[in-house]
């Protein structure tokens, strides 16, 4: 017998048993893991920054295509449009970003990635949840640029930056609330492309139709009326009041009331779909 035979025969003796006699590893919870995911969305955004475009032209087209086409004309000045327009910017950009979180669940499942993940010994949704937490660092620069070119080109938020930062706080709240009906969307959905086209269909309605542009007394009164129940609205108007130092805890209120409702809808019915894909 040679002597690689002769090792060969004697791995499986007691005396040189194949593995080490200790216990199984335990496998991550459900935060690590979704932490995990949330590390693979930014990972992703450092090998693939093209991906930013978007998220960092929007809020600039936006921010200023809007002070300087319409200022002169709503408010006399641009000056003065873009104390009342910036915190509607603000709104538009972040939540326009948001379409990302049921897009990328859409492509991991048209690459096969979703079918992996579901064969690792961990939190069902964790994929989902991870990918969700990676979203805010899409979120914060949205914000960020809005932010910081209004403050470039004249905009003077009253209540500090105490009001900024809450109004992007409760602006997150409701980006990654709604971020759950993307990812419902990104489950039903048969490409990325549908997922995007449908998103801005239902998107752009809900923030042209508010007062992100012009105040609703200006409007016809059947649009007033959706304007009123319009949950884009009420975000806007507790943006508004939290930048300028004037908390409205009715606004802020609804806002987080409507943050819930999406979380209580859309989250199980995400994890129902979800399953249905094993």
């Amino acid at each position: 017998m040679t002597t690689g035979a002769a090792e060969i025969a004697t791995l499986g003796t007691p005396d040189l048993p194949v593995l080490p006699a200790r216990p199984r590893p335990q496998p991550p919870g459900a935060m690590a893991a979704s932490a995990a995911f949330g590390w693979r969305a930014l990972v992703k955004i450092k090998h693939v920054p093209e991906q930013l475009f978007d998220v960092i032209a929007i809020p600039v087209v936006f921010t200023l295509m809007f002070t300087y086409l319409f200022g002169g004309a709503l408010a006399g000045s641009t000056h003065r449009y873009l104390q009342f327009i910036l915190p509607g910017t603000l709104v538009m950009a972040v939540l326009l970003v948001s379409m990302y979180a049921g897009v990328g669940l859409n492509t991991d499942i048209a690459r096969g990635l979703a079918d992996r993940f579901r064969s690792l010994p961990i939190w069902r949704l964790a994929p989902i949840t991870g990918a969700l937490l990676g979203d805010i660092a899409r979120y914060l620069l949205a914000a960020g640029l809005v932010a910081g070119l209004g403050l470039a080109i004249g905009f003077r938020p009253a209540g500090g930056a105490p009001g900024m930062l809450a109004g992007i706080g409760l602006l997150l709240v409701f980006a990654l609330s709604l971020s759950w009906a993307w990812t419902t969307l990104g489950l039903v959905m048969r490409t990325p492309q549908a997922v995007m086209s449908t998103g801005t269909v239902v998107l752009f309605p809900l923030t042209l139709a508010s007062n992100v542009f012009v105040r609703p007394q200006t409007m016809p009164g059947w649009l007033q009326a959706f304007v009123k129940i319009n949950p884009v609205s009420h975000l806007v108007d507790a943006e508004r009041g939290l930048l300028a130092g004037h908390p409205p805890p009715g606004q802020i209120a609804l806002v987080l009331l409507a943050s819930g409702a999406l979380i209580a809808v859309f989250a199980p019915l995400t994890a129902w779909l979800y399953g249905r894909h094993q």
